[in-house]
């Protein structure tokens, strides 16, 4: 692979038992890194359940340790060409698991539908599920104006950023999102808290129904960040990944 490819920095990469049988990429959120999934990690390397998993979590462009450039137009363009680059280097020979928390959910979901076959399943924590009539909704966008407002208030020069403001306008707020989801054919399961304002949890029973044969969702404790309430489920829903490809052999 050449080496000016556009990729992603991998930040952890472990088996516990050193002979994997399922490969999980996590992506996280705005504003953020791959930090975010420390504790997460932590906890599914303790089950035993799960020691048959590669566990790899990777910062996106314009975050953490990857690149930042302001050639890049941080929208799905780079992340996706970013992202598959660096997971075509991973050299899998297993089915693979991407997880997306927040910002990441967008991602991973479009990765999915742009890779077809690539990937064996899809978990979407704390998906923001917006539709075209939320985008266009003046209190929505007064809500937008809110979240920007908090993340200013921890870090205030993240707002002068163009990976940031980017990551809003060409991906979180992109029109096709829930289209998307509605059309995506990879198995897929949301998990959220039930007092998280920022993903428009109202409109996941109708995306449930709308696209049941693909999307299941799971509603737990908690608001947006990856809290136990979210992680235990994520444990035991890669349990049940794990188990079906001791069925499937």
């Amino acid at each position: 692979m050449s080496n000016n490819k556009l990729k992603l920095t991998k930040t952890h990469d472990s088996c516990i038992s050193n002979h994997p049988r399922l490969a999980v990429v996590m992506i996280h959120g705005i504003a953020s890194d791959s930090s975010t999934y420390d504790h997460a990690i932590k906890y599914l390397n303790e089950q035993k359940s799960l020691s048959d998993i590669r566990l790899v979590t990777f910062d996106l462009l314009g975050s953490g340790k990857s690149p930042k450039d302001d050639s890049l137009n941080y929208d799905y363009k780079d992340q996706l060409e970013a992202l598959h680059n660096s997971i075509e280097e991973l050299k899998l020979n297993v089915p693979l698991v991407l997880i997306g928390h927040s910002l990441g959910t967008f991602i991973v979901t479009r990765y999915a539908d742009t890779f077809k076959k690539s990937v064996n399943k899809l978990v979407l924590i704390s998906p923001p599920v917006y539709t075209e009539k939320d985008l266009t909704n003046p209190a929505f966008e007064m809500g937008i104006k809110m979240f920007r407002d908090a993340v200013s208030i921890r870090n205030r020069k993240v707002l002068e950023e163009k990976s940031f403001n980017n990551s809003m306008d060409k991906i979180v707020l992109n029109r096709r999102n829930y289209k998307v989801l509605t059309e995506l054919t990879t198995p897929t399961v949301m998990i959220y808290g039930n007092m998280d304002q920022l993903i428009a949890s109202y409109n996941i029973p109708r995306l449930v129904k709308q696209n049941s044969r693909h999307i299941t969702a799971i509603q737990t404790d908690g608001r947006h960040g990856i809290t136990r309430d979210k992680y235990t489920v994520l444990g035991k829903i890669l349990e049940e990944s794990l188990n079906a490809q001791t069925i499937n052999r």
